[in-house]
């Protein structure tokens, strides 16, 4: 039997992948979340998008997630005069606040956030379209940041700013982004991912938020700030304030340098394990392919070590949204995952071993997978729950076991579409005998050619059916 794959894939829908077509063919080729990326289009364009998304799922019968990433406080420069200057090494250029926003110059161009002034010093470094052009601060007054450009090139309007280090004080929650909360609440979003937090604060509140406005949605944190991963403290209070993070490849690395990207991701990745927690390896893994239909070696390698690390889900941002190869680019990555997960290391765990548990539903979970790594015979576990939360703690386990989330309700089998090795199955088990639920949910892996005569199962549920975090109690089965 050909393996399933595990890694799940997290694509953007944009102007190359809104048709009908397009999305199925996205689909079929393996898309498990489908992210809205609320930086850009009209909510009208998404409105569109999450109808024809959800009904394609249905009628293929697949089960897929659906992410609004929230823009969040992008810092930008304003506009040029004629659109587009070029900076010389050495010359000076001056960000202020009282130049007019459409009237820049190749000395000076306004800003759109004022309080840059107050977060620059003499001496810092402002990176500016994602690092390709570098400013040195040498003073600041009250309107204005003078500056030397220390690396040169092309500069057009709108392009963001950084500062080297992190340190910039903008809110995590614009007023869009408030809007946008809302738009997902309407539109049952399963995921809202939050952009630019430096603390579980922001975390926090944009929960509060989201909930206030009525939705469910399970909170994403991006990790793009240098404050985020200044320490381990800063770090895992990010991830614990959350359900899952997002290594958001493109803010972090210019902030902190490229040169500490990948083994911040391999912390990131294995903090956000530990912690119970998702984790989306995001940015440019296959950006070659927004022209080309197949990818390099060096975004092969890059996705496979993700994988390797034991991601949950690799992202593809502009390959799909706006790409000219999007269902391409979903086929390779899915084609990659598979071949990163037949290496022997991607299902062998030594994860937790002398650590004690905080949680019943835990200790379940964690005792099954320990199970089913040493019991050859298991080839299933069947994990009947309510919320996710007993199959998303299995999954943080390195297993080559596959994971069955039975649930009866349509959110948790949308949302279990971004857990590392876990596949939906839905099931109600309150509509059953108590003495039949154990063969009943056998019998539909059995059906599905899953499971055949002879092998064992490990199945988990809760006394009671209808209880979330109530996972209580373990079987292993033989099946007949």
């Amino acid at each position: 039997m050909t393996p399933r794959r595990r890694t799940k894939i997290v694509a953007t829908l944009g102007p190359s992948t809104s048709s009908p077509e397009r999305i199925e063919a996205m689909i079929l080729a393996g898309l498990d979340v489908a992210r809205l990326n609320f930086s850009h289009g009209q909510a009208s364009e998404h409105r569109e998008r999450v109808l024809r998304v959800r009904a394609i799922a249905q009628r293929l019968n697949r089960h897929v997630a659906i992410m609004g990433d929230l823009q969040g406080p992008k810092i930008r420069i304003a506009r040029f005069e004629h659109g587009r200057v070029t900076l010389q090494p050495g010359q000076p250029f001056t960000l202020s606040t009282l130049h007019p926003l459409d009237a820049g110059t190749d000395r000076i161009v306004g800003i759109e956030y004022p309080p840059l002034v107050q977060d620059c010093a003499p001496g810092d470094e402002l990176l500016l379209d994602d690092g390709r052009v570098i400013l040195r601060v040498e003073s600041v007054d009250a309107d204005q940041v003078q500056t030397t450009v220390l690396v040169g090139g092309e500069l057009s309007d709108n392009k963001g700013i950084n500062r080297r280090g992190g340190g910039i004080s903008a809110p995590s929650l614009t007023p869009k982004d408030h809007k946008d909360i809302e738009l997902a609440a309407e539109l049952e979003l399963d995921y809202v991912a939050v952009s630019f937090p430096r603390t579980g604060a922001d975390i926090s509140s944009a929960r509060e938020l989201v909930r206030a406005a009525g939705s469910p949605a399970w909170i994403i944190a991006k990790i793009e700030r240098a404050e985020a991963v200044a320490d381990d403290a800063a770090l895992d209070d990010l991830i614990r304030a959350s359900d899952g993070v997002m290594v958001a490849r493109g803010d972090l690395g210019v902030e902190i340098g490229d040169a500490r990207l990948a083994g911040l991701q391999k912390r990131i990745i294995r903090h956000a394990r530990t912690l119970n927690k998702l984790v989306i390896t995001a940015t440019q893994m296959m950006e070659s392919m927004i022209a080309s239909p197949i990818p390099t070696r060096a975004e092969v390698s890059d996705v496979a070590n993700a994988v390797l690390d034991y991601t949950d889900a690799v992202m593809l941002s502009a390959e799909s949204a706006s790409g000219d190869y999007p269902v391409q680019a979903v086929e390779a990555m899915a084609r990659i995952c598979l071949g990163a997960e037949q290496e022997p290391t991607s299902t062998q765990s030594h994860h937790r071993l002398g650590e004690t548990f905080a949680r019943c539903d835990e200790t379940i979970a964690l005792a099954s997978m320990y199970a089913a790594n040493h019991f050859p015979g298991i080839k299933a576990i069947i994990s009947l729950t309510e919320s996710g939360h007993t199959p998303l703690i299995m999954s943080r386990i390195r297993s080559g076991v596959p994971i069955y989330c039975y649930t009866r309700h349509v959110g948790t089998q949308r949302r279990a579409a971004l857990f590392r090795g876990v596949y939906t199955i839905p099931f109600d088990a309150t509509r059953l005998p108590p003495a039949d639920v154990s063969n009943a949910a056998i019998d539909i892996l059995r059906q599905q050619g899953l499971l055949q005569k002879g092998d064992w199962v490990i199945l988990t549920k809760g006394d009671f059916y209808s209880d979330s975090g109530g996972t209580n109690g373990m079987k292993i089965l033989r099946v007949h």
